[in-house]
C-alpha cells in the first residue's frame, strides 16, 4: 500500500512531495492499529488526490499548441534550448536585444513539459517590465492574465490555481525564500535581465547555486541581452550557453557629441539643444521620404531633465508629435500610454527604466545622452547617493537595442566614439554600490552562513559587508558578535527594509504600531503625492490640508486617515476625482493600502500589538528614530543641518519644517545629487535619540563634583551618536561610573567642607572643631596654619572604607559599625594639630578687647575685598562717642608688627631708607611700644625718636592708607544686640548713626530718631548730677566728665541744658555736644539773672530790624534773639571758657552784667555798617553779572551768602563778626580793579571754589569740630590775602597751611 502511494507522488505538485513523503515514512515506521492505519492512509490518499488535481488544473490551462513568432531569432533555437534544459539543470541564454528571449523562453519551458507539477517562475528587475511581459505572454498564449499566466507585484498577487507561469520582480522571489527556503512550488526559474546585476539578482544567483544541489528537480535559466556569459557559466559549474542573435533589422550608430572634450561640463541647455537637433535631423529625413519613419526614444538621467526637455520640445510645436514621459514614479496610466498606438509620431522621454525588458512598439530611433542616475552608497557619509554618471558600454548597447525591432533603426549618441570606447564594459553590480544590510539579515535568518563565504557572482568588498553589519548592529538586529538577535529574527520576517522593520518592532513596544504601519507602508512605496516642478505651488496648497506642523511623517498619517474615510464614503469614480483634486495617484494609494495590509498581517503573525488609542508624538517619533539613527541632525542655519558622522544636508522646500528652524530633526532617506537633501523630517528631542540608541551612543563624563542637593558626587555627561553631540551637558550620578574618584570628591568636597546632610554626632562635633580652628586661622590671617584641608582629607581617607562614596553609603556603614565608627571618625585637637608654635600665636588675637573697662567682642574675617576683612570691634551704641582711635589700634596685639611695617613701608623712599632693614627695626620698636603712648602712630613716633633720634610729623603717617585688613572695623550694636551701623572708622560710623537719627549732629545738635533704638546721645541716666527746672545755680559744681554704668562702663560729660524758661543738668556722651549745650544753658542762666538788661536789648534790636529790613539780605525774624545771644556771650567772656562751678558763675555775673549794653551797642553799629556795605556791593556786582566777569559776580555772591544768612550771628560769634567790615572792604578793593582784574584773579577764584567744595564735603564727617570752624575762617582770611593783601589778616594763612588743615580733618 505504501509503495503504491509512493508511486502516486510522481503525479503530485512538487510543493507537496516532501511533506507527503515525510508522512508516508512516518506511517511506515509507526505501529498503528488497523483502524488508525486506515484512517491515516485515507488522509494521505486524499492529500495526494488533491495535489494531483491541482496538477490536472494546470495541465488543462496550458494551451494545447504553442506557436513561436518566426521573426524572433530565439524561435529558431527553441528545440535546442528545450533539449539542453532536459539534459542540464542550468542553461545560460545570451540573447541580444530583440531576440525574443523574454517572451519565448516560458513557452519553450511549457512545450518541454514544465509548468504542470510546479510553476515556471519568471523574474524581472522592474514592476513595469513584469506587468508588461505578463500581459504580452498571456496575449500570445491566448490566456487571461491572472489565469494561466499570473503575476505578483509587491503584495499584489494576481495568480490562481490555474497559473502555470508567474511573472514577478526578483524581490518577490527573494521574499518567498523566507517562507519556502527550497522554493518547492517552482519547477523552472527564469532569471531575466541578469546583466543588470541588481542586489536581488546577485543574491538570487548565489542562493540558487546552493539550492540546486539540494533540489535536483529544479531547472534554472539565466538570461540577458548583454551578459558576461563566461562568468555566469563558471558560476553554475560550466553550464551550457546558448547565444541567440538579436536585431532582425540593422541599427546605425551615429556619434554627435555635444562637447569637444569630456572635461567640459554639459549644462541642460546644451543637452536639450542636442536633442532638438537630433529630432529635427530625423524630421528632415522623414520630410524627404514623405512620411514618418518611426517613433523616437530619448534616454535622460532624471525626472527633472524629462520635464525640462518635454517643455522645450512642446514649444517647438511639431506637427503630429506626441511627447510622452516615462519614469518609475510616473502613474501607471501615464506609463501605459507609450504602448498605445497614436495618430502621429511619439517621442518618449525616458530614464533607464526603458533600457531592458520593455519593448516600446514603433521605436525606430534612440537618442542617447549617455547619462543616468546610478545609486551608490557612500561608505564615508553613510548616504545612498544618486549621482548622474556616464553609463557603461553594456547599458549603451541596451539602449541602442531598443530600436530596430520593426525596421532599420538609428541610435544617435550625444557623445563621442572615443568617449564610448573609454567607458567601462559593464555597470558595477549593485552589490558593489549599496548597503548590504538586508542581504546579511536575510542570510542570517535563513542560516545561509557567513556572507563572506556566500557564493556571490562577485563577492562584495569587506568594507561593504562591515557597513551592512554595522547598520544591523545599529538597528539591534545583530549583536556585537554579529549573531542574530530576537529583534533581528522578527525584522527578517517583516517584508520591508530592515530600518522600517526596526521601526515597527519599536512601535509595538511604544504603543503606536497603528501610526507606524501607515508611515512605513507609505515610505515603502513611491510617494503617492504627485508633485512636480510644474504643479508644485498648486499641489502644495491642496496638500497643506494634511500637513502636521512638526512632522512630515505624521502628515502621512493624516493623509491616510482622510483617504480611508473617503474610501468608505465615496464610490470609485468619486474617489478618483478626489485623488486628482488633491494631486494623489489613485494607483499608488491602492498600492499603499495593499502594502499596509500585508504589513498588518505580518505584524499579527509576529504577535506585535496594534494600539487602539492614538499614539503620542514622542512614541511615534521614537519609533522612527530607532530605525533612523543615521538620520538625526541638528540645525546649523536656515534649512541646513548637520547630522552624525559630520554629514551636512538641506531640508527640501516641500518639508513642513523647511522654514521653521527646528533645532533637532529626524529625516527620511537622504539622497545625494548635486548636494544632499532630505525631503521628509520631523522635530524631535535629543533625549529621544539617546533612549533609542543606548547600545550605540558614546558617553563622555566631565566635571565630576559634589552635589549638596543630591548628597552624592555628580558629573556631566556628553552623549554622542556617530560624532554628533546629542546631549551636550546632562547631570547624572558618578558613583557607579568611577567609585574611586567619587570617594575622593565625596571626602574632599562633601565631608571636609561640611556639606554632608547627616545627623551623626561625630560629624557635628568635627565641624564645630574645624570651624573653631578656622576662626583662629582667620584671626591670624594664616589659612591652614593649624589644620590643612589635606590633613582633614587624610583623616577621613584613612578611616572610611573604599566603597563609601555618598552620604547614603556613609550613613549605612556607620549604622552597621555602630559606636565603633563614631569613635573612629571623631576629630580632636590632638589628632589634628601638631604645632605648639601655632597654638601660642592664637593668644595674640583675642576674642575680646578691654576698652574703657569694658570687654568688647572682636570678630575676625579673612576675605580680601570684603568690607569686613580683618578684625571688627563690636561696640554698643551708648559707647560710640567715647571710642578713640587708640582703642582700635591696640585692640588686636597680633597685628601690631604688620601695621607698623605697613606704616614704615608707606613712607617715601627718602624717608623710608632710615629704617632699613624695616623688619628688624619694627620688631625692636614693637617690643617697647605701649598703649600708654597714645594711638599707634604716636607710639611709633616715640620709638622713632628713641631708637633713631629722628623727628617725623604725624601727618606723614596719617597720609598712609593701611591695607583694609589692618584697620580695625567698628560694628555698632543696638539694644537688641543687632547691627545698626558698620564702617572702617569712627567718623564713618558716626555719620551712619546720624543718618539714622541715632546720634545728634555735633554742630547742629539735631537728630531724627524713629524710636527703634535708644540714641547714643541719650542724656537721661538717673545720675545724681541730673536736675531740671533750675532758675539759678542751685546745684553742685559740674566736673568735666563722670563714669557711669555697671555692666557697661560709660564716660559721660555733664552740662547745662535749656528747658524752656529754666535750665537743667544732663549727661552727654560727646564732649563737643556737651560744651555746646553748656554754653546755651549758661546764656539762659545769665539772662534769668539780668532780665531788665535783656528786655532793653530786645527793644533795641527789634527797632534796628525794622530800620534795616529793606536792605538786609535775609529775613530778620530771629535777628533780635541772635543779637541778644551774642551780646551775652561777649559780655560774660563765654567764648574763652565756660564756668563749671557756682563761684565762677557768680564772678562772671558780677563782672559781665555791666558790659551787656556796651556790647549790644557795638553789635548794633557793626550790623548797620555790614548791611549798608552789603547793599552797596550788591548794586556794584549787578552791573557785570553777564560777560567775561560773570565769574567774579558769582564768586562774590557765594561769599556773601556764606557770611550773611539768617542765623549767622549765633553761629559766628562776636570775635569773627568784628572782622566782617574788613571782609567787605576786601570785596570792595577787588571790585575797584574792574574791568582789569589781572592774570591771577580767575585762577585764585577757581582755587577758592575748590576749597569751598572740599569744606562742604567735610561737613559733619570731620572728627574735630573746633578745627573745622578754624578752617572756615582761615578760608575767609585767605580771600583777603589774595584780593586785598594790604588789609592784612587776623591769622597767619597760606595755601600750604590750608591743605595741611584739610588733611588733618580727614
Amino acid at each position: 500500500m505504501s509503495q503504491a502511494l509512493q508511486q502516486k507522488l510522481d503525479g503530485c505538485q512538487l510543493a507537496d512531495v516532501f511533506r507527503l513523503q515525510k508522512t508516508l515514512s512516518t506511517l511506515a515506521r509507526e505501529s498503528l492499529s488497523k483502524s488508525d492505519l486506515a484512517s491515516a492512509t485515507a488522509a494521505v490518499e486524499a492529500a495526494i488526490a488533491k495535489s494531483q488535481n491541482a496538477c490536472a488544473i494546470r495541465r488543462a490551462a496550458i494551451p494545447s499548441s504553442i506557436h513561436y513568432p518566426e521573426n524572433l531569432p530565439v524561435s529558431g533555437r527553441a528545440s535546442e534550448i528545450a533539449k539542453l534544459l532536459a539534459e542540464h539543470q542550468v542553461v545560460i541564454v545570451a540573447g541580444d536585444t530583440g531576440s525574443g528571449k523574454t517572451t519565448q523562453l516560458p513557452k519553450i519551458c511549457l512545450e518541454a513539459g514544465f509548468g504542470i507539477r510546479g510553476l515556471i517562475g519568471h523574474t524581472q528587475p522592474r514592476r513595469l517590465a513584469a506587468l508588461s511581459v505578463a500581459t504580452r505572454i498571456a496575449e500570445e498564449l491566448g490566456c487571461e492574465l491572472g489565469g494561466g499566466v499570473g503575476s505578483q507585484i509587491r503584495f499584489k498577487d494576481n495568480t490562481s490555481t490555474q497559473s502555470f507561469l508567474k511573472l514577478m520582480t526578483d524581490g518577490i522571489l527573494l521574499a518567498e525564500i523566507q517562507q519556502d527556503k527550497f522554493l518547492n512550488k517552482y519547477e523552472v526559474l527564469i532569471i531575466d535581465e541578469a546583466h543588470e546585476r541588481s542586489l536581488n539578482i546577485d543574491f538570487l544567483l548565489g542562493y540558487l547555486k546552493q539550492l540546486l544541489s539540494k533540489r535536483k528537480n529544479l531547472k534554472l535559466i539565466v538570461t540577458s541581452a548583454t551578459i558576461d556569459v563566461d562568468k555566469f557559466s563558471r558560476h553554475f559549474e560550466d553550464a551550457p550557453i546558448v547565444s541567440v542573435s538579436g536585431r532582425t533589422y540593422p541599427v546605425e550608430t551615429r556619434y554627435e557629441p555635444l562637447i569637444e572634450s569630456s572635461a567640459e561640463q554639459i549644462d541642460d541647455d546644451i543637452q536639450i539643444d542636442g536633442i532638438i537637433k537630433a529630432v529635427e535631423e530625423i524630421a528632415y529625413k522623414d520630410k524627404h521620404k514623405g512620411g514618418s519613419s518611426g517613433d523616437i526614444l530619448v534616454f535622460l538621467s532624471s525626472e527633472r531633465e524629462i520635464r525640462a526637455t518635454a517643455t522645450t520640445l512642446r514649444k517647438q510645436k511639431y506637427s503630429n508629435v506626441e511627447i510622452l514621459p516615462l519614469y518609475g514614479r510616473l502613474r501607471y496610466s501615464e506609463q501605459a500610454k507609450i504602448f498605445k498606438p497614436g495618430r502621429g509620431r511619439k517621442i518618449v522621454l525616458a530614464t533607464n527604466v526603458a533600457e531592458t525588458s520593455i519593448t516600446v512598439p514603433g521605436i525606430n530611433y534612440v537618442i542617447d545622452t549617455g547619462l543616468a542616475r546610478i545609486s551608490r552608497y557612500s561608505l564615508q557619509s553613510k548616504v545612498q547617493r544618486l549621482p548622474i554618471e556616464a553609463i557603461s558600454q553594456a547599458s549603451a548597447n541596451q539602449r541602442k537595442g531598443r530600436c530596430g525591432r520593426m525596421a532599420d533603426g538609428v541610435c544617435i549618441r550625444l557623445y563621442s566614439e572615443n568617449d564610448f570606447e573609454g567607458r567601462p564594459e559593464f555597470t558595477d553590480p549593485e552589490i558593489m554600490r549599496t548597503n548590504l544590510a538586508s542581504v546579511i539579515l536575510r542570510m542570517k535568518h535563513l542560516r545561509l552562513g557567513d556572507i563572506e563565504k556566500f557564493p556571490f557572482l562577485d563577492a562584495p568588498e569587506p568594507k561593504a559587508i562591515n557597513e551592512g553589519a554595522k547598520l544591523l548592529i545599529e538597528l539591534d538586529a545583530l549583536s556585537n558578535s554579529r549573531a542574530l538577535t530576537d529583534s533581528g529574527r522578527k525584522m527578517a520576517i517583516l517584508p520591508v527594509d530592515p530600518k522600517y522593520a526596526r521601526m515597527l518592532i519599536t512601535a509595538s513596544a511604544q504603543s503606536c504600531l497603528r501610526e507606524l504601519l501607515i508611515i512605513v507602508s507609505g515610505l515603502s512605496i513611491q510617494d503617492p503625492r504627485e508633485v512636480s516642478s510644474e504643479n508644485r505651488q498648486q499641489a502644495m496648497q491642496q496638500l497643506a490640508e494634511f500637513e502636521h506642523p512638526d512632522s512630515d511623517f505624521l502628515g502621512l498619517v493624516t493623509l491616510w486617515d482622510d483617504y480611508e474615510k473617503r474610501r468608505q464614503d465615496l464610490n470609485q469614480g468619486q474617489l478618483r476625482r478626489h485623488c486628482k483634486k488633491y494631486f494623489l495617484s489613485y494607483m499608488r494609494m491602492r498600492e499603499w493600502r495593499e502594502v499596509h495590509h500585508q504589513l498588518v498581517l505580518s505584524c499579527q503573525r509576529l504577535g506585535l500589538r496594534t494600539n487602539k488609542k492614538a499614539g503620542d508624538y514622542e512614541a511615534i517619533h521614537k519609533s522612527l528614530i530607532s530605525g533612523s539613527l543615521n538620520q538625526i541632525a541638528k540645525r546649523l542655519e536656515g534649512r541646513n543641518y548637520r547630522g552624525n558622522r559630520n554629514k551636512s544636508f538641506s531640508l527640501f522646500s516641500t518639508s513642513v519644517l523647511s522654514n521653521k528652524g527646528a533645532k533637532w530633526i529626524v529625516t527620511g532617506e537622504q539622497i545625494e545629487t548635486s548636494q544632499t537633501f532630505a525631503t521628509q523630517a520631523a522635530k524631535i528631542q535629543p533625549e529621544w535619540v539617546e533612549a533609542m540608541a543606548l547600545h550605540l551612543v558614546k558617553r563622555e563624563y566631565f566635571e565630576p563634583h559634589w552635589s549638596k542637593k543630591r548628597q552624592q558626587v555628580m558629573a556631566y555627561e556628553r552623549v554622542q551618536l556617530y560624532g554628533l553631540v546629542i546631549i551636550e551637558k546632562s547631570l547624572l550620578s558618578y558613583n557607579k561610573i568611577d567609585p574611586k574618584v567619587s570617594r575622593e570628591l565625596f571626602i574632599r568636597e562633601g565631608l571636609v567642607p561640611g556639606e554632608i546632610a547627616i545627623g551623626l554626632k561625630f560629624y557635628k562635633n568635627n565641624l564645630e572643631l574645624v570651624s573653631s580652628l578656622a576662626k583662629q586661622e582667620e584671626k591670624m590671617r594664616r589659612p591652614e596654619l593649624l589644620v590643612t584641608e589635606r590633613d582633614l582629607i587624610a583623616f577621613y581617607e584613612k578611616r572610611i572604607p573604599e566603597d563609601v562614596c555618598s552620604t547614603r553609603d556613609l550613613a549605612w556603614w556607620v549604622k552597621q559599625q555602630s559606636t565603633v565608627a563614631e569613635e573612629l571618625l571623631s576629630m580632636t585637637v590632638d589628632n589634628l594639630i601638631s604645632s605648639e608654635t601655632a597654638i601660642d600665636a592664637m593668644q595674640a588675637f583675642p576674642d575680646a578687647a578691654a576698652i574703657h573697662k569694658n570687654e568688647l567682642r572682636l570678630d575676625y574675617v579673612f576675605e580680601p575685598g570684603n568690607q569686613a576683612d580683618g578684625a571688627t570691634l563690636e561696640v554698643p551704641l551708648a559707647m560710640i562717642n567715647q571710642l578713640r582711635q587708640a582703642d582700635l589700634d591696640w585692640a588686636v596685639p597680633g597685628s601690631l608688627i604688620e601695621k607698623c611695617t605697613a606704616l614704615i613701608k608707606g613712607l617715601p623712599k627718602s624717608r623710608r631708607k632710615n629704617f632699613i632693614p624695616v623688619n628688624a627695626f619694627v620688631k625692636e620698636a614693637c617690643e617697647q611700644m605701649s598703649n600708654a603712648d597714645g594711638d599707634i602712630i604716636d607710639s611709633l613716633l616715640s620709638q622713632i625718636r628713641n631708637l633713631k633720634g629722628l623727628e617725623f610729623n604725624r601727618v606723614e603717617f596719617e597720609q598712609i592708607d593701611l591695607p583694609a585688613h589692618l584697620k580695625t572695623k567698628i560694628r555698632v550694636i543696638g539694644d537688641l544686640s543687632n547691627e545698626i551701623a558698620f564702617a572702617g572708622s569712627i567718623e564713618q560710623v558716626k555719620a551712619q548713626l546720624k543718618e539714622q537719627g541715632l546720634l545728634e549732629d555735633s554742630l547742629t545738635g539735631k537728630r531724627a530718631s524713629d524710636g527703634s533704638h535708644k540714641p547714643a546721645n541719650e542724656t537721661a541716666y538717673n545720675h545724681p548730677l541730673e536736675i531740671a527746672g533750675a532758675r539759678d545755680w542751685v546745684f553742685d559744681d559740674l566736673p568735666e566728665q563722670v563714669e557711669i554704668g555697671d555692666a557697661l562702663k560709660l564716660i559721660r560729660f555733664p552740662a547745662l541744658v535749656v528747658e524752656g524758661d529754666t535750665v537743667g543738668v544732663k549727661l552727654f556722651p560727646d564732649r563737643f555736644l556737651a560744651n555746646k549745650n553748656h554754653l546755651q544753658g549758661l546764656v539762659k542762666l545769665f539772662q534769668l539773672r539780668s532780665i531788665q538788661q535783656r528786655n532793653q536789648l530786645k527793644k533795641k534790636f527789634s527797632r534796628l530790624a525794622d530800620v534795616l529790613v529793606l536792605k538786609a539780605p535775609f529775613p530778620l525774624g530771629r535777628f533780635a534773639e541772635d543779637a541778644i545771644w551774642i551780646s551775652y556771650v561777649a559780655a560774660f567772656d563765654l567764648e574763652e571758657s565756660l564756668p563749671r562751678t557756682r563761684s565762677d558763675f557768680l564772678q562772671r555775673l558780677e563782672t559781665g552784667k555791666p558790659k551787656i549794653i556796651r556790647h549790644a551797642e557795638k553789635i548794633e553799629t557793626l550790623f548797620t555798617r555790614v548791611v549798608e556795605e552789603h547793599f552797596v556791593i550788591g548794586r556794584a556786582i549787578a552791573e557785570f553779572k553777564q560777560g567775561a566777569l560773570a565769574y567774579v559776580a558769582e564768586d562774590i555772591e557765594k561769599q556773601l551768602a556764606g557770611l550773611l544768612y539768617e542765623s549767622f550771628l549765633s553761629e559766628t560769634g562776636l570775635v569773627w563778626f568784628t572782622e566782617y567790615p574788613r571782609y567787605l572792604k576786601a570785596i570792595s578793593v577787588r571790585l575797584s580793579k574792574v574791568p582789569h582784574m589781572g592774570d591771577k584773579d580767575k585762577p585764585n577764584t577757581e582755587l577758592l571754589s575748590q576749597y569751598r567744595q572740599r569744606y562742604t564735603a567735610l561737613g559733619a564727617s570731620a572728627s574735630d569740630k573746633t578745627e573745622l570752624q578754624a578752617l572756615r575762617w582761615m578760608l575767609e582770611e585767605f580771600r583777603v590775602s589774595l584780593f586785598a593783601q594790604t588789609l592784612g589778616t587776623r591769622i597767619a594763612v597760606s595755601e600750604k597751611r590750608i591743605n595741611k588743615l584739610f588733611e588733618s580733618l580727614h
